[in-house]
C-alpha cells in the first residue's frame, strides 16, 4: 500500500472491523480495517478477498458496515474495498469537499493507493451519486457500475416542492439536511429520534436493532460526524451544477440499477437511463431503501451475474498487498 504515512495507526473503536457488532461468522478472518492517506485525507476502508478490485460505497446515514452481509461471498471472487467516504465513520471529516466530484476523486485516489487502477463499483444512496460522478469524471478507472436506491440531483428531474404525501414522506429530509445550522441544533441529542425515523420509515423489512443503533451511535458520538452527515446535502448546489455538465456526455460502461419495490421502484433505472446507454434494472419485491441489509441474497445474486464478465477478465491490476 502506498500512502503519505509509512505507518498509519490501526483503526480502533466500534467503527472498525475489530469492534463492529454482530458480524458474520469468520468475518475478521477475511477482512481487516486500514487507514489510507491520500492527498492529506485519511480514509478508513475494510478490505479482504481475492480477485479483481470491487469498491463498495455506502449511503447516508450509514458506514461500510452496510455491506457486511454481502462481503464474505463477494470476497470469494473479488478484492473487496468497503470504504467510509469523506465525512463518514472513521474517515476524516474536513469542512468541505462533499460535492460528488471531490468524493469521486477521493475514491480514485484511495483505490490507486491500494494498487488498483481499474475497478468495479457498487454504490448505494449517496454512493450512487458518487458512482455516477466517478463513472463520468474518471471513465478510465471504472469497469462496471452497480447503483441502488437513489435518484441523481441535477440528472433526474427534481420532485415538486408540494408533491404527494408519499413523496414528501420519502424526500422531506433533503430540504432539512441542506439547512446551514438549525438542523444540527435540532438533531443534536435527538439523533435516535431523527435517524431512527429514517431507518424505520424507509425499510420494508425492519433492520436489526443492533445495526440501527450502531449507525446512530456513530453519528451521535462526535459533533463532527453529525455536521459531516449534513455536508453532503449542503454541497448539493455544486453537485447539481456538476451533474448538469456530466449529463451532456453519456456513460458507455455497463450499469446495473437495484431498487426496492417499496421505496424507489422504477426511479433508479429511469434515472440511470438518462445517463448511460447500457443499463440493466432490477426491482426487488418486499424491499425498501436498504437492499444490502433487507434482501442481501437478492442483491448478491444480481451483483454476481452482473459482475461475472468483469470477474473473468484477464487484464486486472494486482493490488499491492
Amino acid at each position: 500500500m502506498s500512502s503519505s504515512s509509512p505507518h498509519p495507526p490501526t483503526p480502533q473503536g466500534p467503527g472498525s472491523v475489530f469492534q463492529a457488532p454482530n458480524l458474520p461468522t469468520g468475518f475478521t478472518d477475511t477482512f481487516t480495517s486500514r487507514y489510507v492517506d491520500t492527498d492529506g485525507l485519511r480514509l478508513h476502508a475494510v478490505t479482504g478477498g481475492e480477485g479483481p478490485a470491487l469498491l463498495l460505497v455506502c449511503g447516508w446515514p450509514q458506514t461500510w458496515y452496510a455491506w457486511r452481509l454481502l462481503m464474505p461471498a463477494l470476497a470469494q471472487d473479488f478484492q473487496v474495498v468497503a470504504v467510509d467516504p469523506r465525512g463518514v465513520g472513521l474517515s476524516d471529516k474536513p469542512l468541505d469537499g462533499y460535492d460528488t466530484g471531490t468524493l469521486a476523486s477521493d475514491l480514485v485516489a484511495l483505490m490507486a493507493a491500494l494498487g488498483h487502477h481499474r475497478f468495479a463499483m457498487v454504490g448505494h444512496d449517496i454512493g450512487m451519486w458518487t458512482g455516477y460522478a466517478l463513472a463520468a469524471d474518471h471513465p478510465n478507472h471504472l469497469d462496471r457500475l452497480a447503483v441502488a436506491e437513489a435518484t441523481v440531483p441535477g440528472l433526474s428531474p427534481s420532485p415538486p416542492l408540494l408533491g404527494s404525501t408519499q413523496s414528501n414522506d420519502r424526500l422531506w429530509h433533503f430540504a432539512f439536511n441542506r439547512l446551514s445550522e438549525v438542523n444540527e441544533q435540532l438533531v443534536k441529542g435527538r439523533e435516535h429520534l431523527y435517524f431512527g425515523h429514517q431507518f424505520a420509515t424507509k425499510a420494508a423489512r425492519k433492520l436489526p436493532d443492533y445495526a440501527v443503533r450502531h449507525y446512530i451511535d456513530t453519528l451521535a458520538c462526535d459533533p463532527e460526524a453529525l455536521r459531516a452527515s449534513f455536508a453532503f446535502y449542503r454541497a448539493l448546489d455544486a453537485t447539481i451544477a456538476q451533474n448538469q455538465q456530466r449529463r451532456t456526455r453519456q456513460l458507455t460502461l455497463p450499469v446495473l440499477t437495484i431498487a426496492g419495490a417499496q421505496n424507489s421502484g422504477e426511479l433508479v433505472g429511469n434515472t440511470m437511463k438518462l445517463a448511460a446507454h447500457d443499463v440493466e434494472s432490477l426491482i426487488i419485491d418486499n424491499c425498501g431503501h436498504y437492499p444490502a441489509e433487507e434482501t442481501p441474497e437478492d442483491m448478491l445474486a444480481a451483483l454476481t451475474t452482473f459482475l461475472a464478465p468483469y470477474r473473468h477478465q484477464d487484464n486486472h491490476d494486482t493490488a499491492l498487498r
